[in-house]
């Protein structure tokens, strides 16, 4: 097994690529790539804050993974397919954890600002927890995990005006009788995104660069969403797989469409 990093290399590291003191960082990781760390995902964590300083703010993904229950911020785990660090991170001492369905998990001076945010649908729609990082000037790292991660992506595509949209459905406790609410997400594989590695670096928009064991990836969430709602508003279906390569989610998302 490879040496564990210390906390304090690791956070070297994230200084190293770009993240910027004070800030507020939104992290997509796959810890298997990062690790071994000092301290496991706390000393990850550790390290995050510690780069980011005590006037920063570190938010993560915190989404439930079951749309039949009402989520509870308190109780509901996180979905396994964001990762170890979102479930550990959410019960952290002093972070906070949005309430709705589509939740992410902050702590810092921020915090608030970006999980008080009103749920919006579908979950990555203007006016968002995602728009307001945008909007605070936040940088995301892709922390050994690449750009179909990226959930700055959707916003992008609303706001480039991207016409597919796939049923979805969340639960909520109203007077205490559950009610289920349906809605249309522009949902799909999402491995076309990958494309932004290109569009980002072309312009010299994107940092790289080894986290832990891993490979990272660090830019601005406004550049981020600038350049993909340009070429959703000169594509609208550029994010999709071409018909006929087999990719089940991104044949619904056209056959939303045509």
């Amino acid at each position: 097994m490879a040496e564990p990093f210390s906390i304090a290399a690791v956070s070297d590291q994230l200084r190293i690529l770009g993240v910027r003191a004070g800030g507020i960082l939104l992290v997509h990781t796959g810890f298997r790539a990062v690790r071994p760390i000092e301290g496991g995902i706390d000393g990850f964590i550790a390290a995050l804050r510690a780069a980011l300083g005590p006037e920063g703010t570190l938010v993560l993904p915190s989404a439930g993974n079951d749309d039949d229950r009402p989520f509870d911020a308190a109780a509901t785990p996180a979905d396994p397919g964001l990762g170890a660090v979102p479930e550990h991170f959410r019960s952290m001492r002093g972070v906070l954890r949005g309430e709705d369905y589509s939740a992410y998990a902050a702590i810092g001076p921020r915090a608030a600002e970006i999980v008080g945010t009103r749920w919006t649908v579908p979950p990555s729609a203007p006016g968002s927890a995602i728009d307001v990082m945008r909007k605070l000037g936040a940088q995301v790292a892709l922390i050994g995990c690449k750009h179909d991660a990226n959930t700055m992506l959707h916003l992008a595509e609303l706001i480039g005006g991207a016409p597919y949209r796939v049923p979805r459905h969340f639960t909520l406790l109203d007077g205490g009788m559950l009610r289920r609410v349906d809605y249309g997400e522009n949902d799909h594989c999402c491995e076309g995104f990958d494309a932004m590695d290109g569009w980002l670096r072309g312009q010299g928009l994107q940092a790289e660069g080894p986290v832990g064991h891993a490979h990272a990836r660090l830019f601005d969430a406004a550049d981020a969403v600038r350049i993909g709602a340009a070429k959703v508003a000169a594509d609208p279906l550029i994010f999709l797989h071409p018909p006929g390569t087999g990719c089940e989610e991104c044949d619904e998302a056209r056959a939303s469409v045509f």
